[in-house]
């Protein structure tokens, strides 16, 4: 079964953690370290705004090999790159709806990053950036021959950097419905999140 560690100076968890995951644990900052996680399941670890990275992350212990997550007060792309830089498998608001702390842990979980979509909108300038200056023999990839003509138009919107709910609006489709397009594009392709996705169909390799 999934374990869900929230870690916190406090003694009581924000309540959308508890709404996303029912049986998550709350562990007191104060217990670290010492404290062992064993397992499958996510680290979660509150970064509170005057606190740094490199000091919160330090002190869980993550020989148990679990994903972390960092829940940032305050979050910004500075903070996402320096956690994912110090092995964070993610990165994202304290006070995340219920849902998306649910996508995150489901993401982070099958081994993939989550960068959050202003982040993600800006690797994805980068790597059409790039895919500007490759060679056309560098750009050939068969990708869309293994998916249906709505999940070649979801995963092309994904590479352009547009939410679920975007992608719905623009397809005259449910956002359940392009969670369950997204699922069958990672399988298809191999892929475990919206990054590697975004990679690959601007013709980079993974």
């Amino acid at each position: 079964m999934m374990q869900h560690w929230f870690v916190d100076k406090a003694d009581r968890a924000i309540s959308s953690w508890m709404e996303a995951m029912p049986v998550a644990r709350l562990v007191m900052r104060s217990a670290l370290p010492g404290t062992v996680f064993e397992g499958p399941g996510v680290i979660w670890c509150r970064l509170r705004s005057e606190e740094s990275v490199d000091a919160v992350l330090k002190v869980v212990d993550r020989a148990g090999g679990q994903p972390l997550v960092l829940l940032c007060d305050e979050p910004n792309e500075s903070l996402v790159m320096q956690a994912l830089a110090l092995g964070a498998a993610g990165c994202c608001n304290t006070h995340a709806a219920p849902d998306v702390l649910r996508q995150v842990a489901l993401v982070v979980s099958n081994g993939g990053l989550w960068v959050g979509q202003s982040l993600l909108k800006k690797l994805v300038g980068v790597t059409s950036q790039r895919l500007g200056q490759l060679p056309p023999e560098g750009k050939s990839d068969d990708w869309s021959a293994l998916l249906s003509e709505r999940e070649s138009q979801v995963a092309r919107l994904v590479a352009a950097g547009s939410s679920n709910r975007e992608i719905a609006d623009q397809l005259a489709i449910t956002e359940r419905t392009v969670k369950a397009h997204l699922t069958a594009i990672f399988e298809k392709l191999g892929l475990r999140d919206r990054l590697q996705l975004s990679l690959r169909i601007n013709g980079l390799k993974i």
